[in-house]
């Protein structure tokens, strides 16, 4: 896992000296203990005769949505290149499946001018780009009542400004017209990932980490998704903690392709400080059963070993954090000809019957993420 831009301080005040007033205000804050599950008055969110499941990323789509772009104060200079690699990605999706593209007024000119007209643009107000994290995660209920749980996006841990974003989730309920779930836990949804039938992979490092939910344990951690996303088995890997602005999220580490196949990425660079935590995730991986108790086939995506960017320690070369569409798979490339081709051939084994895209999302990954981390599928009901 690599950096997810910089960290970025609330103004100039020490975040030490803001933490109370700022766990207040997102709908949940640090989560643990302190915060009990909320059912309030959402239709639904507490009726236990309603079981939901967040499905498999390759299930159909409804549609993806996505945000143009973020603030120049995170992206500075690189503004630019970001807007034209996000245009990429939507571009390439819209081909395959409706894209709903959060966009600040400022910024509807220059998406109009970039997006396929085929993109819809939806007027909001956020922080920054990363919808996966900070958007609703979309769930299907057996009386086929669409949900979006809203997490209580924290700004990782209260290390990225917020406020805007802490309330992307409730606009992506109310715009797709699902019914708003709340949670007592503090997540995002790049930390989570799932098979549809009932398995997630979930690190420790991110979902675990005091910064979101202090106290709170694996068991009662377990009982919270099993309840909005219809999770029974939980496959944890540790993570790294602090090393990047996630925590170590997921859908850098390893992705369900179907359920009971993983991919998961290996670093084989000894100096590299994910070579060991992906050796042991790749170690637990194996020897893991899912929710109906198969050991998973497991494949693997080595990372490149060059790349065209000039390297900095925020840029995320990796290939585990592509996306599926209908009827398309959106991957990256980082000009390693050998790894670029091997890690599309692997892929297009996985998806079979998928269009394999590879896009430069550079700026993007410069940043610390990836296409996944800036999308987030709605699933056909």
């Amino acid at each position: 896992m690599h950096n997810r831009r910089q960290f970025i301080q609330m103004g100039s005040i020490a975040l030490a000296t803001l933490g109370s007033s700022l766990l207040a205000g997102c709908g949940g804050g640090g989560g643990g203990t302190s915060a009990p599950a909320t059912t309030g008055s959402t239709a639904g969110n507490g009726n236990s005769s309603i079981t939901r499941v967040m499905r498999d990323e390759a299930d159909p789509h409804a549609a993806t949505w996505m945000a143009f772009t973020g603030s120049s104060a995170i992206w500075a200079a690189d503004l630019p290149d970001v807007q034209q690699a996000l245009a990429r990605i939507a571009n390439a999706i819209v081909a395959y499946e409706p894209v709903k593209m959060l966009v600040r007024p400022a910024d509807k000119a220059r998406a109009a001018q970039l997006c396929d007209a085929r993109v819809t643009l939806l007027e909001a107000e956020f922080d920054d780009l990363w919808v996966r994290d900070t958007g609703g995660v979309f769930v299907v209920g057996n009386n086929g009542e669409k949900g979006a749980v809203d997490f209580n996006f924290n700004g990782w841990g209260n290390k990225q400004t917020h406020s805007n974003d802490k309330k992307v989730a409730s606009f992506m309920a109310s715009q797709s017209g699902a019914t708003r779930l709340s949670s007592s836990l503090v997540l995002e949804g790049g930390g989570i990932e799932v098979d549809g039938k009932g398995t997630a992979i979930i690190t420790e490092s991110c979902v675990l980490n005091a910064n979101r939910n202090p106290g709170v344990s694996k068991a009662a951690c377990e009982a919270e998704l099993k309840r909005l996303l219809g999770i029974s088995k939980v496959i944890w890997l540790p993570g790294i903690p602090g090393r990047d602005i996630t925590d170590g999220h997921t859908d850098f580490y390893a992705r369900f392709t179907r359920p009971g196949v993983v991919v998961a990425g290996y670093d084989g660079d000894p100096a590299s400080y994910d070579h060991a935590v992906t050796q042991q995730h790749l170690a637990i991986l194996r020897a893991a059963t899912d929710a109906s108790g198969k050991a998973l086939t497991v494949h693997v995506l080595n990372t490149p070993a060059t790349h065209r960017r000039p390297a900095n320690k925020d840029f995320a070369a990796g290939y585990i954090n592509f996306y599926v569409c209908n009827g398309a798979v959106v991957m990256p490339q980082f000009g390693d000809a050998t790894a670029d081709a091997a890690a599309r051939s692997k892929l297009q084994e996985l998806y079979p019957g998928r269009s394999v895209i590879q896009l430069d999302i550079d700026a993007i990954a410069a940043g610390g993420g990836g296409i996944h981390c800036t999308t987030q599928q709605e699933p056909r009901y």
